[in-house]
C-alpha cells in the first residue's frame, strides 16, 4: 500500500470519529513492506482518554501485532500533523517515516511549530512527506469545527 492509498483508508478512520464526537483524525501504520500493521482514530471523547490520539493507538497496536516495540522501517500515515506527544512517540517507536495530510498550524510538531522527528539533538530522525490529500484531510476538520461553532 503506499501513502496516497494509506491516507484514503486514514480518512475512513477520521470519519469514524464523528460517530463518537471526537476530533476526526485517522491515522494507519504500515509496516515495510506497505501492508497494514494497525488503523485507527481519535478516540479521547470516547474513552475518556488524554492520550487516545490516532496515532498513539497505532503505535501501541502495530507493536503489539509485532511484538516489538521498535517500528524501525515503518510508516505512520495520518490526516493531521501530529502533535508533540505524537511525533515523540514516533520518536520514540523508531519509525522510520511520517506522512500526514493538514497541517496543524496550533499544534503541530513535524514543521509547523515544531519539527521534532528531525530535530538533531535527538538520537533518531524520521523523515516526513506531507500535504498528501490535503484538501480532503484539511475539509474534515474545517466542517467538524465549524458544526462544533454553529452548536450542530
Amino acid at each position: 500500500m503506499n501513502g496516497r492509498e494509506a491516507m484514503e483508508l486514514a480518512l475512513e478512520e477520521a470519519r469514524t470519529a464523528l460517530e463518537h464526537g471526537d476530533v476526526p483524525v485517522g491515522a494507519v501504520l504500515l509496516g515495510p513492506d506497505g501492508s497494514v500493521l494497525a488503523s485507527d482514530h481519535n478516540r479521547r471523547e470516547e474513552t475518556g482518554d488524554a492520550t487516545a490520539h490516532a496515532e498513539m493507538l497505532v503505535i501501541s497496536g502495530a507493536s503489539r501485532a509485532i511484538g516489538d516495540w521498535r517500528l524501525t522501517d515503518c510508516t505512520l500515515v495520518v490526516t493531521l500533523e501530529p502533535c508533540a506527544m505524537c511525533a515523540m512517540a514516533a520518536v520514540w517507536a523508531r519509525i522510520g517515516r511520517i506522512v500526514y495530510g493538514a497541517a496543524d498550524l496550533k499544534a503541530g510538531a513535524a514543521w509547523s511549530l515544531f519539527n521534532i522527528p528531525q530535530d538533531e539533538r535527538l538520537n533518531h530522525h524520521i523523515e516526513l512527506e506531507a500535504r498528501v490529500l490535503e484538501e480532503e484531510c484539511s475539509a474534515i476538520l474545517q466542517e467538524f469545527f465549524e458544526s462544533r461553532r454553529a452548536g450542530a
